[in-house]
Protein backbone atom coordinates (compact mmCIF):
# COMPACT_ATOMS: atom_id res chain seq x y z
CA UNK A 1 0.00 0.00 0.00
CA UNK A 2 1.47 3.32 -1.09
CA UNK A 3 1.45 6.11 1.49
CA UNK A 4 0.50 9.60 0.46
CA UNK A 5 3.19 12.24 1.10
CA UNK A 6 2.61 14.42 4.16
CA UNK A 7 3.20 17.62 2.22
CA UNK A 8 2.60 18.61 -1.38
CA UNK A 9 3.37 22.02 -2.87
CA UNK A 10 0.24 21.98 -4.99
CA UNK A 11 -2.88 19.77 -4.77
CA UNK A 12 -3.23 16.73 -6.96
CA UNK A 13 -4.95 17.14 -10.32
CA UNK A 14 -4.13 20.84 -10.66
CA UNK A 15 -5.11 22.43 -13.96
CA UNK A 16 -3.14 25.67 -14.13
CA UNK A 17 -3.22 27.22 -17.60
CA UNK A 18 0.45 28.16 -17.83
CA UNK A 19 0.41 28.67 -21.59
CA UNK A 20 -2.05 31.53 -21.26
CA UNK A 21 0.81 33.58 -19.80
CA UNK A 22 3.40 32.38 -22.31
CA UNK A 23 3.84 35.77 -24.01
CA UNK A 24 4.21 37.49 -20.65
CA UNK A 25 6.89 34.98 -19.62
CA UNK A 26 8.80 35.26 -22.89
CA UNK A 27 8.67 39.07 -22.92
CA UNK A 28 9.71 39.32 -19.26
CA UNK A 29 12.60 36.93 -19.79
CA UNK A 30 13.78 38.83 -22.87
CA UNK A 31 13.72 42.16 -21.01
CA UNK A 32 15.61 40.75 -18.00
CA UNK A 33 18.23 39.13 -20.22
CA UNK A 34 18.67 42.35 -22.19
CA UNK A 35 19.12 44.31 -18.97
CA UNK A 36 21.66 41.71 -17.81
CA UNK A 37 23.68 42.14 -21.00
CA UNK A 38 23.70 45.90 -20.41
CA UNK A 39 24.97 45.31 -16.86
CA UNK A 40 27.63 42.99 -18.27
CA UNK A 41 28.94 45.90 -20.36
CA UNK A 42 28.50 48.52 -17.63
CA UNK A 43 29.42 48.38 -14.81
CA UNK A 44 30.67 44.93 -15.83
CA UNK A 45 31.63 41.96 -13.72
CA UNK A 46 33.75 42.21 -10.59
CA UNK A 47 36.56 40.05 -11.95
CA UNK A 48 38.54 38.10 -9.39
CA UNK A 49 42.26 37.49 -9.25
CA UNK A 50 41.83 34.44 -11.50
CA UNK A 51 40.66 36.56 -14.43
CA UNK A 52 42.33 39.93 -14.02
CA UNK A 53 45.62 38.94 -12.40
CA UNK A 54 46.98 40.10 -9.09
CA UNK A 55 48.18 38.94 -5.69
CA UNK A 56 46.12 37.17 -3.05
CA UNK A 57 47.57 36.79 0.44
CA UNK A 58 46.19 35.02 3.50
CA UNK A 59 47.37 36.43 6.81
CA UNK A 60 46.88 35.39 10.42
CA UNK A 61 46.92 38.14 13.01
CA UNK A 62 47.80 38.04 16.69
CA UNK A 63 44.32 38.00 18.16
CA UNK A 64 41.19 39.05 16.31
CA UNK A 65 41.90 41.01 13.14
CA UNK A 66 41.28 44.75 13.42
CA UNK A 67 40.18 45.44 9.84
CA UNK A 68 39.75 49.25 10.18
CA UNK A 69 43.25 49.57 11.67
CA UNK A 70 44.72 47.35 8.94
CA UNK A 71 43.06 49.49 6.24
CA UNK A 72 44.42 52.65 7.84
CA UNK A 73 47.93 51.22 8.08
CA UNK A 74 47.83 50.05 4.46
CA UNK A 75 46.71 53.51 3.35
CA UNK A 76 49.54 55.18 5.27
CA UNK A 77 52.02 52.75 3.68
CA UNK A 78 50.51 53.55 0.24
CA UNK A 79 49.64 49.91 -0.42
CA UNK A 80 46.81 49.79 -3.00
CA UNK A 81 44.79 46.94 -1.49
CA UNK A 82 42.03 45.84 -3.86
CA UNK A 83 40.37 43.90 -1.05
CA UNK A 84 40.94 43.44 2.66
CA UNK A 85 38.50 41.36 4.68
CA UNK A 86 38.14 38.84 7.46
CA UNK A 87 37.22 35.27 6.54
CA UNK A 88 37.00 32.00 8.39
CA UNK A 89 38.37 32.45 11.91
CA UNK A 90 38.42 35.92 13.56
CA UNK A 91 42.20 36.11 13.12
CA UNK A 92 42.22 35.18 9.40
CA UNK A 93 42.51 38.01 6.88
CA UNK A 94 42.36 37.84 3.09
CA UNK A 95 44.31 40.51 1.23
CA UNK A 96 43.92 41.14 -2.51
CA UNK A 97 46.37 43.35 -4.34
CA UNK A 98 46.49 44.55 -7.92
CA UNK A 99 49.20 42.99 -10.04
CA UNK A 100 52.42 44.98 -10.49
CA UNK A 101 54.25 45.46 -13.82
CA UNK A 102 57.15 43.13 -12.98
CA UNK A 103 57.82 40.12 -10.79
CA UNK A 104 60.30 42.13 -8.76
CA UNK A 105 57.66 44.77 -8.04
CA UNK A 106 55.26 42.05 -6.88
CA UNK A 107 57.84 40.73 -4.43
CA UNK A 108 58.57 44.21 -3.07
CA UNK A 109 54.84 44.80 -2.58
CA UNK A 110 54.56 41.58 -0.57
CA UNK A 111 57.42 42.71 1.65
CA UNK A 112 55.64 46.03 2.26
CA UNK A 113 52.44 44.15 3.15
CA UNK A 114 54.29 42.05 5.72
CA UNK A 115 55.75 45.17 7.27
CA UNK A 116 52.36 46.90 7.39
CA UNK A 117 50.77 43.86 9.06
CA UNK A 118 53.51 43.75 11.68
CA UNK A 119 53.07 47.48 12.32
CA UNK A 120 49.29 47.28 12.64
CA UNK A 121 49.14 44.10 14.70
CA UNK A 122 52.52 42.82 15.92
CA UNK A 123 52.92 39.06 15.63
CA UNK A 124 50.91 38.78 12.40
CA UNK A 125 52.24 36.46 9.71
CA UNK A 126 51.55 35.59 6.07
CA UNK A 127 50.15 32.08 5.63
CA UNK A 128 49.86 32.05 1.85
CA UNK A 129 50.72 34.30 -1.08
CA UNK A 130 49.73 33.57 -4.68
CA UNK A 131 50.51 35.65 -7.76
CA UNK A 132 48.43 35.30 -10.93
CA UNK A 133 49.90 36.87 -14.05
CA UNK A 134 47.83 38.77 -16.60
CA UNK A 135 48.52 36.33 -19.45
CA UNK A 136 47.60 33.35 -17.29
CA UNK A 137 44.40 35.05 -16.13
CA UNK A 138 43.38 35.74 -19.75
CA UNK A 139 43.95 32.06 -20.53
CA UNK A 140 41.78 31.07 -17.56
CA UNK A 141 39.01 33.42 -18.69
CA UNK A 142 39.11 32.00 -22.23
CA UNK A 143 39.02 28.44 -20.93
CA UNK A 144 36.10 29.28 -18.65
CA UNK A 145 34.04 30.69 -21.53
CA UNK A 146 35.01 27.70 -23.65
CA UNK A 147 33.76 25.35 -20.94
CA UNK A 148 30.36 27.09 -20.97
CA UNK A 149 30.12 26.90 -24.77
CA UNK A 150 31.07 23.21 -24.86
CA UNK A 151 28.55 22.37 -22.14
CA UNK A 152 25.75 24.07 -24.09
CA UNK A 153 26.76 22.26 -27.29
CA UNK A 154 26.76 18.89 -25.52
CA UNK A 155 23.35 19.61 -23.99
CA UNK A 156 22.00 20.54 -27.44
CA UNK A 157 23.31 17.28 -28.90
CA UNK A 158 22.01 15.17 -26.00
CA UNK A 159 18.47 16.58 -26.02
CA UNK A 160 18.32 16.50 -29.82
CA UNK A 161 19.32 12.82 -29.75
CA UNK A 162 16.92 11.94 -26.92
CA UNK A 163 13.92 13.96 -28.11
CA UNK A 164 13.53 16.06 -31.27
CA UNK A 165 15.19 19.25 -32.48
CA UNK A 166 12.32 21.43 -31.17
CA UNK A 167 13.04 20.21 -27.64
CA UNK A 168 16.80 20.79 -28.05
CA UNK A 169 16.44 24.33 -29.38
CA UNK A 170 13.93 25.21 -26.65
CA UNK A 171 16.23 23.92 -23.91
CA UNK A 172 19.40 25.63 -25.17
CA UNK A 173 17.69 28.98 -25.80
CA UNK A 174 16.23 28.83 -22.30
CA UNK A 175 19.63 27.97 -20.80
CA UNK A 176 21.20 30.93 -22.60
CA UNK A 177 18.55 33.20 -21.08
CA UNK A 178 19.22 31.66 -17.65
CA UNK A 179 22.96 32.27 -18.02
CA UNK A 180 22.50 35.92 -19.02
CA UNK A 181 20.27 36.52 -15.99
CA UNK A 182 22.88 34.91 -13.74
CA UNK A 183 25.53 37.20 -15.23
CA UNK A 184 23.27 40.17 -14.49
CA UNK A 185 22.91 38.93 -10.89
CA UNK A 186 26.69 38.79 -10.54
CA UNK A 187 27.03 42.31 -11.98
CA UNK A 188 24.45 43.73 -9.54
CA UNK A 189 25.66 41.95 -6.40
CA UNK A 190 29.37 42.53 -7.25
CA UNK A 191 30.19 38.96 -6.25
CA UNK A 192 33.66 38.24 -7.56
CA UNK A 193 33.61 36.41 -10.88
CA UNK A 194 36.35 33.79 -10.78
CA UNK A 195 36.76 30.09 -11.51
CA UNK A 196 34.45 29.24 -8.62
CA UNK A 197 31.68 31.27 -10.29
CA UNK A 198 32.29 29.43 -13.57
CA UNK A 199 31.79 26.19 -11.65
CA UNK A 200 28.60 27.62 -10.11
CA UNK A 201 27.21 28.56 -13.53
CA UNK A 202 28.04 25.10 -14.91
CA UNK A 203 26.27 23.56 -11.91
CA UNK A 204 23.22 25.76 -12.54
CA UNK A 205 23.24 24.69 -16.20
CA UNK A 206 23.29 21.04 -15.18
CA UNK A 207 20.46 21.46 -12.67
CA UNK A 208 18.35 23.55 -15.05
CA UNK A 209 18.85 21.01 -17.84
CA UNK A 210 17.66 18.20 -15.59
CA UNK A 211 14.58 20.23 -14.67
CA UNK A 212 13.71 20.84 -18.32
CA UNK A 213 14.29 17.22 -19.30
CA UNK A 214 11.77 16.13 -16.64
CA UNK A 215 9.09 18.38 -18.14
CA UNK A 216 10.02 17.49 -21.72
CA UNK A 217 9.97 13.78 -20.93
CA UNK A 218 6.42 14.06 -19.62
CA UNK A 219 5.44 16.03 -22.74
CA UNK A 220 6.83 13.23 -24.91
CA UNK A 221 4.95 10.59 -22.93
CA UNK A 222 1.70 12.53 -23.23
CA UNK A 223 2.22 13.04 -26.96
CA UNK A 224 1.95 9.26 -27.29
CA UNK A 225 -0.86 8.94 -24.76
CA UNK A 226 -3.18 11.77 -25.85
CA UNK A 227 -2.90 11.76 -29.61
CA UNK A 228 -5.87 14.06 -30.22
CA UNK A 229 -5.19 16.63 -27.49
CA UNK A 230 -4.07 20.10 -28.71
CA UNK A 231 -0.39 20.72 -28.00
CA UNK A 232 -1.13 23.77 -25.84
CA UNK A 233 -3.39 21.78 -23.51
CA UNK A 234 -0.97 18.85 -23.52
CA UNK A 235 1.95 21.05 -22.38
CA UNK A 236 -0.19 22.52 -19.60
CA UNK A 237 -1.13 19.01 -18.50
CA UNK A 238 2.52 17.88 -18.53
CA UNK A 239 3.66 20.84 -16.43
CA UNK A 240 0.89 20.27 -13.89
CA UNK A 241 1.77 16.59 -13.63
CA UNK A 242 5.45 17.36 -12.88
CA UNK A 243 4.86 20.50 -10.82
CA UNK A 244 5.19 18.88 -7.39
CA UNK A 245 8.40 17.14 -8.41
CA UNK A 246 9.84 20.35 -9.89
CA UNK A 247 9.03 22.46 -6.83
CA UNK A 248 10.14 19.73 -4.41
CA UNK A 249 13.54 19.25 -6.05
CA UNK A 250 14.13 22.99 -6.38
CA UNK A 251 13.21 23.67 -2.75
CA UNK A 252 15.47 20.89 -1.50
CA UNK A 253 18.53 22.19 -3.37
CA UNK A 254 17.66 25.80 -2.48
CA UNK A 255 17.40 25.04 1.26
CA UNK A 256 20.59 22.97 1.15
CA UNK A 257 22.44 25.95 -0.36
CA UNK A 258 21.04 28.52 2.08
CA UNK A 259 23.33 27.66 5.06
CA UNK A 260 26.35 27.85 2.75
CA UNK A 261 25.22 31.27 1.55
CA UNK A 262 24.81 32.56 5.10
CA UNK A 263 27.72 30.89 6.91
CA UNK A 264 30.01 29.42 4.23
CA UNK A 265 32.65 32.12 4.16
CA UNK A 266 33.66 34.21 1.19
CA UNK A 267 34.22 31.53 -1.46
CA UNK A 268 31.38 29.17 -0.58
CA UNK A 269 29.00 32.03 0.12
CA UNK A 270 29.32 33.48 -3.39
CA UNK A 271 28.97 30.02 -4.93
CA UNK A 272 25.82 29.32 -2.89
CA UNK A 273 24.14 32.66 -3.70
CA UNK A 274 24.67 32.08 -7.41
CA UNK A 275 23.34 28.54 -7.03
CA UNK A 276 20.20 29.75 -5.25
CA UNK A 277 19.55 32.41 -7.85
CA UNK A 278 20.15 29.94 -10.68
CA UNK A 279 17.80 27.39 -9.12
CA UNK A 280 15.00 29.95 -8.86
CA UNK A 281 15.54 31.19 -12.42
CA UNK A 282 15.88 27.67 -13.82
CA UNK A 283 12.69 26.49 -12.15
CA UNK A 284 10.65 29.40 -13.49
CA UNK A 285 12.19 29.15 -16.95
CA UNK A 286 11.33 25.44 -17.23
CA UNK A 287 7.66 26.40 -16.97
CA UNK A 288 7.43 29.88 -18.45
CA UNK A 289 10.20 29.85 -21.09
CA UNK A 290 11.14 26.35 -22.21
CA UNK A 291 7.53 25.17 -22.52
CA UNK A 292 6.30 28.21 -24.53
CA UNK A 293 9.29 27.93 -26.90
CA UNK A 294 8.43 24.26 -27.43
CA UNK A 295 4.83 25.27 -28.17
CA UNK A 296 5.94 27.87 -30.72
CA UNK A 297 8.37 25.52 -32.47
CA UNK A 298 6.33 22.34 -32.33
CA UNK A 299 2.72 23.40 -32.75
CA UNK A 300 2.64 22.53 -36.46
CA UNK A 301 5.26 19.76 -36.35
CA UNK A 302 5.06 17.65 -33.21
CA UNK A 303 1.31 17.20 -33.70
CA UNK A 304 1.25 16.25 -37.39
CA UNK A 305 -0.42 12.96 -36.67
CA UNK A 306 -3.11 14.72 -34.62
CA UNK A 307 -4.48 16.40 -37.70
CA UNK A 308 -4.83 13.03 -39.38
CA UNK A 309 -6.37 11.28 -36.40
CA UNK A 310 -8.70 14.06 -35.31
CA UNK A 311 -9.85 14.94 -38.82
CA UNK A 312 -13.61 14.26 -39.18
CA UNK A 313 -14.58 11.61 -41.75
CA UNK A 314 -15.48 12.83 -45.21
CA UNK A 315 -19.00 12.78 -46.60
CA UNK A 316 -18.11 9.90 -48.91
CA UNK A 317 -16.90 7.91 -45.93
CA UNK A 318 -20.15 8.49 -44.09
CA UNK A 319 -22.17 7.24 -47.09
CA UNK A 320 -19.99 4.17 -47.43
CA UNK A 321 -20.39 3.39 -43.72
CA UNK A 322 -24.15 3.70 -43.97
Amino acid sequence: MLMRPLFRFVPDNTRFKFMRARWFGLAGSFLLSTASLVLFVYPGLNLGIDFKGGIVMEARTQGAADIPKLRSTFAQAQIPAAGLQRFGAPDDVLIRLDAQPTEGANQKLQVRVRAALEQAQPGSRIIRADVVGASFSRELFTNGILALVISLAMILAYIWFRFEWQFAVGAVVTLLLDITKTIGFLAITRIQFDLVMVAAILTVIGYSTNDKVVVYDRVRENLRKYKSMPLRDLIDLSINETLNRTLGTSSTVFLASLPLALFGGETLSGFAWVMMFGIAVGTVSSIMIAAPILLLLGENRLRREVTTIAKPPSAAGKIAQS
